[in-house]
C-alpha cells in the first residue's frame, strides 16, 4: 500500500501506510431515518473569474455528485451552507442550482430533494424592515415552489439585524409558514457554522432561543415537517426534540455526535440533514441500511470511525467546513481538482488537510487509495512538504 511522508504538529514529516480501502456494502433502501446530505457545489477551476468574487460552478461535475448521493439512497439537502449558500453563492445561482438538481432528480424515482429558502437577496443593513424580511422569504419560498421544490426554511442574517424581540421571529414564520404549500424543514443554523447568526430567535442563550422557536413550531406545526439543529450540542438537541409536537421531526445538524442522535434512546430519535454525509455518503448509507434491518452493531461499527474525520472537519473556526468536504470529494475522485467557490481551498493549514487525510484513511472513506495517494501528494507539493 501507499506510504506518504505527512507533516505532524511537531513540525516534522511521518510516514503514514494508507490501508486498503473498505469495501461498504450496497445500500438497499428505504432506510427507517429519513437522510439528506446538504451537497457541496463544484467549482469551475478553468472559468475566467475571480474566485474570491465570483461563484464559477462547474454544473456537470455538480449534478453527478448529487446523482451519487441519490444512487446510494441518501436525499440531497440544495442550496444549503454546504453549498457555501450566502458565502459566495447567491440567490439567482442558488435558483439555477435547485432548478438543474429538480430536474435530475426525476431519474431517480423516489430521491428526496429539500431546497434552501432564505432571505440572502436582501442586504442586511440599517433600512431592512421585518415587511422586507418577509416579502424576501416569499420571494424565495415562491420561486422553488413554482419548480415543484420542497423547501427548507434557512436562518435569515437579515432577520437577525432586524428584529427586536422574539415576538418578531414569530411574526415572520407565521406569515411564511401560512403560505407555503407543503410542510417545510426549518432551519436553526448556529452562530459556530454562521457568526452573523448570533441571537437567533431573539436570545443569545439557547435555552431561551430554544422556548422560542419551540413556540413557533407549535404554532404552525400542521406546515412544519422537521426542524434541523446545527448547534454541535447533542444535550441540547435531544431536549428540544422532547418538545417538539408529535409530527414534527427533529433533523439532526450535529457532524459531532450524529451517530448516537440518529441511532436514538428510549425516548427517540433524530433524522438526519447532515453536511458531513455529503464527505462519508458511502459510510453513512451503509450504516443507515443497518440500522433500518435493526443491526445496532453494524451502524456503530460503520459510524463510529467517520466521528473523529467528522468533528475534526468541523473543527473551529467551524464556517471553513466546506474545505474539508471538498477535499474528500477530490481525494475520492468525485472531482478532478481542489478548488472552492471562494478560494476557500486555502481555508484550512496544511497540517489540517494532513489530519484529515489520516482520519479518513482510519474511517475506511479513501475509496481508492492509490488515487489518494497521488493526489495527497499533488496538493501536499503545493505546499511546500514533498509527501
Amino acid at each position: 500500500m501507499p506510504i506518504l511522508n505527512l507533516p505532524t504538529t511537531a513540525g516534522t514529516l511521518a510516514p503514514h501506510t494508507i490501508r486498503p480501502a473498505r469495501k461498504f456494502p450496497a445500500a438497499k433502501p428505504p432506510f427507517n431515518r429519513i437522510a439528506y446530505a446538504a451537497a457541496h457545489v463544484v467549482a469551475d477551476p478553468l472559468a475566467d473569474a475571480d474566485p474570491w468574487l465570483d461563484a464559477a460552478i462547474d454544473w456537470e461535475r455538480t449534478i453527478a455528485f448529487r446523482r451519487h448521493l441519490w444512487s446510494l439512497g441518501l436525499g440531497v439537502a440544495e442550496a444549503m451552507d454546504t453549498a457555501q449558500r450566502g458565502m459566495g453563492l447567491d440567490w439567482p445561482t442558488s435558483l439555477e442550482l435547485i432548478r438543474r438538481s429538480l430536474a435530475a432528480a426525476k431519474d431517480f424515482p423516489g430521491a428526496q430533494i429539500a431546497s434552501g429558502a432564505g432571505t440572502d437577496h436582501l442586504k442586511p443593513d440599517a433600512h431592512v424592515s421585518i415587511e422586507d424580511v418577509i416579502r424576501a422569504y416569499e420571494e424565495q419560498c415562491a420561486a422553488i415552489e413554482r419548480l415543484g421544490g420542497r423547501i427548507v426554511l434557512m436562518a435569515s442574517r437579515a432577520l437577525v439585524r432586524t428584529a427586536r424581540s422574539p415576538d418578531d421571529y414569530a411574526k415572520v414564520y407565521g406569515r411564511i409558514l401560512a403560505q407555503v404549500r407543503a410542510p417545510v424543514i426549518i432551519h436553526w443554523l448556529g452562530e459556530m457554522f454562521d457568526p452573523a447568526l448570533a441571537g437567533y430567535w431573539g436570545h443569545h442563550d439557547h435555552a431561551k432561543a430554544m422556548d422560542v422557536a419551540v413556540e413557533v413550531i407549535a404554532a404552525n406545526a400542521a406546515k412544519v415537517d422537521g426542524v434541523k439543529v446545527s448547534l454541535l450540542d447533542k444535550d441540547k438537541e435531544i431536549a428540544m426534540r422532547a418538545r417538539l409536537p408529535r409530527n414534527v421531526r427533529m433533523y439532526t445538524g450535529d457532524d459531532f455526535n450524529y451517530a448516537e442522535l440518529i441511532a436514538g434512546d428510549p425516548q427517540g430519535y433524530s433524522d438526519a440533514l447532515l453536511g458531513i454525509f455529503d464527505a462519508i455518503a458511502p459510510a453513512a448509507a451503509a450504516a443507515l441500511e443497518a440500522l433500518a434491518r435493526g443491526d445496532h452493531t453494524t451502524f456503530h461499527s460503520i459510524l463510529a470511525p467517520t466521528v473523529p474525520l467528522s468533528r475534526h472537519i468541523f473543527k473551529a473556526p467551524t464556517r471553513f467546513y466546506k474545505t474539508g468536504v471538498v477535499f474528500m470529494a477530490y481525494l475520492n475522485g468525485l472531482q478532478d481538482h481542489f478548488t472552492l467557490v471562494g478560494g476557500q481551498e486555502s481555508a484550512r493549514s496544511t497540517l489540517h488537510l494532513a489530519e484529515l487525510f489520516r482520519l479518513a484513511d482510519a474511517a475506511g472513506l479513501l475509496a481508492d487509495p492509490e488515487l489518494a495517494a497521488t493526489r495527497m501528494r499533488a496538493i501536499m507539493a503545493t505546499r511546500g512538504v514533498e509527501a
